[in-house]
C-alpha cells in the first residue's frame, strides 16, 4: 500500500470539527450506572495451561446488562498469594479474535504484570484460536460483521455493549487478590486499540492507555479515505438503506473513539501506520490530537509512527516501547 493519507506534517496538527452529540456523557453514565446494578460477580477457576512460571485463571464477569464474560488472567507464579500488589494490564482484541489460548500472550506476566485479557462477546470465529463469550443480545437488520449490528440506535449498538463490558473488566482485574487498584493500563490493539481509547475516556483513575493502531475513531473520515472492512460493512449497509445515513451516522458519534478520547485523563502511549488501508492514520491522529482536552490537566501524550507499515503497525518493535514506556510511567 502506497502512502494515501495526508502528509506527516499535517497529520501531527490534523483536529477536525467534531460531531460531538450533546447528550454523550449523560448516554454513557446512564449506560454504566445500568450495568453497575449487576453484581460485578468475578468468578475465577485455576487453569492448568502446562505452565510453571506463570499463574492462569479462566476468570468470568458480569459485563453489560449483568452478561458473563470471559477472561484469561496470567500473572507471576505465586503473587495472588505472597503479598504482592502488582500493576496490571487489561488488554483487548482486535476485530473477530477471541482469547484464544492462555499461552499465545505471556508478555505482560513476564514483565511483572498481572494481565487480563478480555475476550470479546459475540467474536473469535476469524482469527486466532477461538472465543468462548456469546453476545446474547440480537439486532435488526446488518451488514456481516459487527459495525452496523443496532446501527440505528445508539442503545442498540453492539460497541455499546463491548465498551461497557471493557469497562467492567478494568473493575474486575481491580478486585483481584495481588493487584494495586491505581496502577492499571488498559491496552490493544485495532478494535482493541479502539475500546482502549473508549475505556480510557469512561473509566476513572487508569495508570495508562496504549492504543495501538485504534479503530472506530473519526468514522466519518475513515468512510471517506478507505474501503476496507470493517469501515465497508457501514459503506455496503448505506449502499442499500440509502435513507439510514443520518441515523448511523447519529449512532457512531456516541461510539466514536476521538469523542470519548477527549475525555481520558491517563497517560497515554499511541501507534500509527502510514500505510494503514485499515485504521487509516488521519484518523488515528484525529483521536491522538483530541486525546485528553476535557482533562482538567492535558496528560501526557506520545506516539509511534511507522512509516512503511499497514495494518501490522509495530508489532513486536511497539510491544518493546510499550514495555519501556509503561515501566517509564509507573516509575518500575
Amino acid at each position: 500500500m502506497a502512502l494515501f493519507d495526508l502528509p506527516l506534517p499535517e497529520l501531527e496538527r490534523y483536529l477536525p470539527e467534531l460531531d460531538e452529540p450533546a447528550d454523550l456523557d449523560e448516554f454513557w453514565a446512564a449506560t454504566l450506572a445500568e450495568t453497575r446494578a449487576f453484581d460485578l460477580d468475578v468468578r475465577r477457576e485455576p487453569y492448568d495451561a502446562g505452565l510453571t512460571l506463570v499463574d492462569v485463571e479462566d476468570v468470568t464477569f458480569a459485563g453489560f446488562g449483568g452478561h458473563p464474560i470471559k477472561a484469561w488472567v496470567t500473572r507471576p507464579a505465586g503473587s495472588a498469594t505472597d503479598g504482592s500488589s502488582l500493576p496490571a494490564v487489561v488488554e483487548f482484541i482486535g476485530y473477530g479474535g477471541g482469547r484464544g489460548r492462555p499461552h499465545e500472550r505471556l508478555a505482560w506476566a513476564a514483565a511483572g504484570y498481572v494481565h487480563l485479557l478480555m475476550d470479546t462477546r459475540g467474536q473469535g470465529s476469524r482469527w486466532g484460536s477461538g472465543g468462548d463469550t456469546p453476545d446474547p443480545v440480537g439486532s435488526g437488520p446488518q451488514t456481516p460483521g459487527f459495525l452496523t449490528r443496532g446501527i440505528l440506535d445508539p442503545a442498540e449498538h453492539y460497541y455499546r455493549r463491548v465498551y461497557t463490558d471493557g469497562v467492567r473488566a478494568v473493575e474486575a482485574v481491580r478486585s483481584l487478590p495481588g493487584v494495586d487498584p491505581a496502577r492499571v493500563t488498559v491496552t490493544g490493539g485495532s478494535q482493541g486499540g479502539g475500546m482502549t481509547l473508549a475505556v480510557a475516556g469512561l473509566a476513572d483513575g487508569l495508570a495508562a492507555a496504549m492504543p495501538d493502531v485504534p479503530f472506530l475513531c473519526h468514522v466519518q473520515r475513515a468512510i471517506a479515505v478507505t474501503d476496507a472492512d470493517p469501515y465497508h460493512e457501514l459503506v455496503t449497509y448505506l449502499s442499500v438503506h440509502r435513507d439510514h445515513k443520518a441515523a448511523a451516522l447519529r449512532t457512531l458519534s456516541y461510539l466514536d473513539g476521538v469523542h470519548l478520547a477527549r475525555r481520558a485523563t491517563a497517560p497515554t502511549l499511541f501507534s500509527v501506520a502510514l500505510r494503514d488501508p485499515i485504521c487509516p492514520p488521519s484518523t488515528v491522529f484525529a483521536a491522538y490530537n483530541h486525546y485528553g482536552t476535557l482533562a482538567g490537566s492535558r496528560p501526557e501524550r506520545a506516539i509511534e509512527v511507522y512509516e512503511f507499515n499497514e495494518h501490522e503497525g509495530g508489532g513486536g518493535f511497539q510491544l518493546d516501547a510499550q514495555l519501556r514506556w509503561l515501566a517509564g510511567v509507573l516509575g518500575r
